[in-house]
């Protein structure tokens, strides 16, 4: 990690293997991040961050 790394900052993971998006998990109520797409410069939101409204919503009493 780079030692000026600060809260807000974004950073890319461009290679992630088997560890991607299509194959992530909700270990431990833990939330998922959000998926961007970057071209030519240009970022596009392509899957929105979960929030623990979106994990509750398929609990039952």
């Amino acid at each position: 990690m780079p030692s000026d790394l600060a809260v807000g900052d974004i950073i890319a993971t461009p290679v992630t293997g088997a560890y991607g998006h299509s194959m992530g998990s909700n270990y431990n109520k833990v939330t998922r991040p959000a998926v961007v797409f970057v071209a030519d410069g240009k970022a596009r939101l392509v899957v929105r961050r979960e929030t623990l409204d979106d994990l509750l919503l398929l609990e039952v009493d």
